[in-house]
C-alpha cells in the first residue's frame, strides 16, 4: 500500500518555517553595559573581572559603568528602568535586599523590576573590639553589656549599613543594650575603634586582618556558618551559641525584569564557568572574597530570604534613614 508523501512534506515545511529559539546564535550582537553601584572594593575588583572574562566569552565587550550613590540606588533605579534586552545588567550588592526597608520611596522594586541572574561572591563579617575591652569572646562581652547596660558602644559605617545591622542583629539576638555611633564610612568606624572612640564594630574580614593580626584589635567572633582560613583561630557565632548570628555581605548579577529567559540563563551559564575557574577563585581569595555561583532560581529565593532577615532588624531596631 501507498501512501502520500505530501502531508510528511507539508509538515517538514511548516517546521522550518517555525521560528526556532535563537539566543545563543545572536546575543549578545553588541556590547553591554554593567552597572555597578558602587566605585570602590569589592564591587569594583568584581566588575574589572567579570567584564575582562564575559567579553572573552561572549565575544562582546562588557563595559562596567560606575554609579556610585545612595548605597547603590542610583544604579540601582538606572537598571530597573533600562530597556529589557540584555544589554544592561547590574552589579548588585546586599543593599538591593536591605533598602526596600529603609526606604519607603524608592525608585524600583527589588522584586517587581529585576530579574535575577546570580550570585557572585561573599564576604564574611567578625565582631572585633579594641584592647581596653575586657572581653574575650562573645560570651564575655555580653555578660559585660548587661552587667552595664548602655555604657558600651559600637560604631558603623551609617544608619542602615551592613555592619550597622550586624551589631543591631548581636543587640536584638542577645537582648544586650550598647550604644550605637554611626560615621560617614566602614573604614571611618574602624579607625575610630582603634583611637578608643568606641568599642566594637561589625566589620568586613578583609578590613580587620591586618589590625587583628597586630593586636590593635581583637576579634571575638567571625558571623559566618564556618570559620574562616584567614581567622582560623576565631570562633564563629554559633560556636558561641547563636547560630542565628551570621552576617554575610554579598554581590550578585541582576538584569532589568523582562529580560528573556534563555537570555538569562545563557548568561547565568557563562558567569558560573568564570567564577568557577580555578584562576578566579584565586585572585578573588587574595582579596578575601569567596566566589560564589547560584542558578536564577535560588539567587532570588536568597535575596527574598535577606529582605526578609533584614527587615526584622529593621522593624525591631526602629531603624529610620532620611531620604
Amino acid at each position: 500500500m501507498r501512501t502520500s508523501k505530501a502531508p510528511l512534506r507539508l509538515a517538514l515545511l511548516a517546521l522550518l518555517a517555525c521560528p526556532l529559539p535563537v539566543l545563543a546564535q545572536k546575543y549578545p550582537e553588541k556590547s553591554i553595559r554593567l552597572v555597578v553601584g558602587f566605585s570602590t572594593g569589592a564591587p569594583y575588583i568584581l566588575a574589572l573581572l567579570i567584564s575582562d572574562k564575559l567579553r572573552e566569552s561572549l565575544g562582546q565587550s562588557v563595559v562596567p559603568d560606575f554609579r556610585a550613590g545612595a548605597g547603590g540606588n542610583i544604579a540601582s533605579e538606572l537598571v530597573a528602568k533600562a530597556p529589557p534586552d540584555g544589554y544592561t545588567l547590574l552589579l548588585t550588592a546586599s543593599t538591593i535586599a536591605i533598602s526596600p526597608s529603609l526606604f519607603p520611596k524608592l525608585g524600583y522594586d527589588t522584586f517587581r523590576d529585576f530579574a535575577p541572574i546570580t550570585l557572585l561572591a561573599t564576604v564574611p563579617t567578625v565582631i572585633v573590639v579594641h584592647p581596653s575591652v575586657p572581653a574575650k569572646n562573645l560570651e564575655e562581652l555580653v555578660k559585660l553589656a548587661k552587667a552595664h547596660p548602655g555604657k558600651l558602644n559600637f560604631g558603623s559605617g551609617g544608619f542602615g549599613t551592613s555592619n550597622h545591622l550586624g551589631s543591631e542583629l548581636f543587640k536584638t539576638l542577645t537582648k544586650i543594650n550598647i550604644v550605637h555611633v554611626p560615621y560617614k564610612g566602614a573604614s571611618i568606624a574602624l579607625t575610630a575603634m582603634l583611637s578608643g572612640e568606641v568599642d566594637m564594630v561589625t566589620s568586613t574580614v578583609p578590613a580587620t586582618i591586618p589590625l587583628v593580626n597586630s593586636g590593635r584589635i581583637r576579634a571575638l567572633a567571625v558571623l559566618a556558618p564556618e570559620r574562616v582560613a584567614t581567622l582560623p583561630k576565631v570562633p564563629t557565632g554559633a560556636e558561641a551559641g547563636m547560630p542565628e548570628l551570621v552576617v554575610i555581605s554579598w554581590y550578585g548579577l541582576v538584569a532589568p525584569a523582562g529580560v528573556k529567559r534563555d537570555i538569562i540563563e545563557h548568561l547565568n551559564a557563562e558567569v558560573a564557568k568564570v567564577m568557577n575557574a580555578p584562576e578566579t577563585r584565586s585572585k578573588l581569595a587574595q582579596v578575601e572574597l569567596d566566589a560564589a555561583t547560584s542558578t536564577p532560581a535560588e539567587f532570588a529565593k536568597f535575596v527574598r530570604a535577606e529582605y526578609e532577615k533584614w527587615g526584622r532588624v529593621i522593624k525591631e531596631a526602629n531603624i529610620r534613614v532620611q531620604q
